[in-house]
């Protein structure tokens, strides 16, 4: 097949890239700075030379998008929802005027969308959408505004030739440098991967391989489109998630922080709290029930394989991670 991948050169682009060109399919990358092979250039906002790609493509996996590492400025949350919502808009635009459109769109999303909360799961159809949550910060409605945005793009989009999927994904997990895992695995290894204002907030993740095996599951299933989690189906609180993180890393303690103490640390990362302190308990009902089966449902595993292909420099992993 060929796919075409917009805003494919971050941490998930590359995972998925890696993996697809792996499993011999044509991939193109759409990127504004454009260095090697299979790379064109795009400025994720106005149409060029770069619809040709689309046109005659199989799949477009649209993951462009400002990093959400970063401080809440103004500025930034208004960069991080046009990055979005305009670059959905222009591969709709692409998609609808192509001759040959792909049958298939997987826009990417975020687990973001749901509510604050530690009472329930949420999952597709029972999940409470946030933005009106009691006793958080006023400022996290942004984030939920801009994922709203973002899927509203992509259903207006006009492309009756090709079906939409909304990816709300969790923080995918791959021992890559830069990335979360590689993040969180550093202040593990250093002794500061306690928990964070007492690990009650649940965290949703999921593993790299069944991201990539979910993504090949939707474009194959031609049942299903519209808003599906990408999650693994066991959510758990931080301090439960960091605890296991440091006994795949063999650190036997990590020191706990209090919220002023994650909000210091944030500002010295350039980052901001709402990463760590908001409770995603996120689940994926629709994958579910159209019966994906997850090879790391439980993070313990998941966080032992991922420290295991991080030790021997292999982020693509041994034999056993290439099976289906």
């Amino acid at each position: 097949m060929k796919i075409v991948i917009p805003g494919g050169t971050g941490q998930v682009g590359t995972v998925l890239n890696r993996a697809l060109t792996a499993a011999g399919h044509e991939v193109v990358v759409l990127t504004r700075r454009p260095a090697g092979p299979g790379e064109v250039h795009w400025d994720g906002r106005t149409p060029g030379p770069w619809t040709e790609a689309i046109d005659g493509s199989d799949v477009v996996v649209n993951l462009a998008g400002r990093s959400v590492n970063c401080r809440y400025t103004a500025a930034n949350l208004q960069e991080m929802r046009d990055s979005r919502v305009l670059s959905t808009r222009v591969v709709g635009e692409a998609i609808g005027a192509a001759a040959r459109p792909p049958r298939v769109w997987l826009q990417m999303s975020t687990a973001t969308v749901y509510a604050h909360r530690f009472d329930a799961p949420n999952d597709e159809g029972t999940g409470v959408i946030g933005g009106s949550e009691p006793a958080v910060p006023g400022y996290w409605s942004f984030s939920v505004d801009i994922a709203r945005a973002w899927e509203r793009e992509q259903e207006r989009a006009g492309t009756p030739h090709t079906r939409k999927v909304a990816l709300r994904s969790a923080m995918v997990m791959s021992p890559d440098r830069g990335g979360v895992f590689d993040v969180l695995s550093w202040l593990a290894r250093l002794g500061l991967g306690g928990p964070v204002a007492g690990g009650a907030q649940y965290v949703s993740w999921i593993h790299d391989r069944d991201f990539v095996r979910a993504v090949e599951f939707l474009v194959d299933r031609d049942d299903l489109a519209g808003p599906v989690n990408l999650a693994a189906p066991e959510p758990l609180p931080h301090r439960a998630f960091m605890r296991a993180l440091r006994a795949a890393w063999r650190v036997p303690v990590g020191l706990p922080a209090t919220r002023w103490m994650a909000e210091a640390g944030a500002l010295a990362l350039r980052s901001d709290t709402e990463l760590l302190l908001k409770s995603r308990r996120v689940t994926p009902g629709r994958l579910l029930e159209a019966g994906f089966a997850f090879a790391y449902p439980r993070w313990p595993e998941a966080a032992r394989d991922l420290v295991r292909r991080r030790r021997t420099g292999s982020p693509k992993g041994g034999p056993a991670d290439s099976a289906a």
